[in-house]
């Protein structure tokens, strides 16, 4: 069902734990799978310099946050802030199922929503602003 490279980090995530030293954590769920997911950042001169997640995620959702973990360091917010589904599947090489697009970009989806908050914006996206 999975390719070798979801089955990798779902079984084996890199970056799974309570970040404690982040700038800003943010919590999202997805009603369709049941996942729920918090994310912590460590924000350093507009970078990301650090991520970490936590929470009760399925496969897909644990091994998309934990690819986006290697591809998010040190890059800039603002270039996080223009990311969707698309760069999800340019990372792990394969289509999602519509089933299951939700829990692919639920990482996506609570990271943007967290540097919205960190930046001080009243700005939230919900899944649909993510999935063409």
């Amino acid at each position: 069902m999975y390719n070798d490279l979801i089955t990798f980090y779902s079984k084996t995530p890199p970056n799974k734990w309570v970040l404690d030293d982040y700038t800003i954590k943010h919590y999202e769920d997805n009603s369709v799978c049941w996942d729920d997911l918090e994310v912590y950042l460590k924000i350093e001169d507009w970078k990301i310099t650090n991520f970490a997640f936590d929470g009760d995620t399925a496969i897909i959702t644990t091994a998309c946050a934990s690819i986006l973990w290697e591809n998010i360091i040190w890059m800039p917010v603002e270039e996080v802030l223009e990311k969707d589904y698309d760069y999800i599947e340019s990372l792990i090489w394969m289509p999602v199922s519509t089933r299951r697009k939700n829990a692919a970009v639920l990482w996506l989806l609570t990271t943007i929503n967290a540097i919205y908050e960190y930046l001080g914006q009243d700005k939230r996206l919900d899944f649909d602003d993510l999935i063409p």
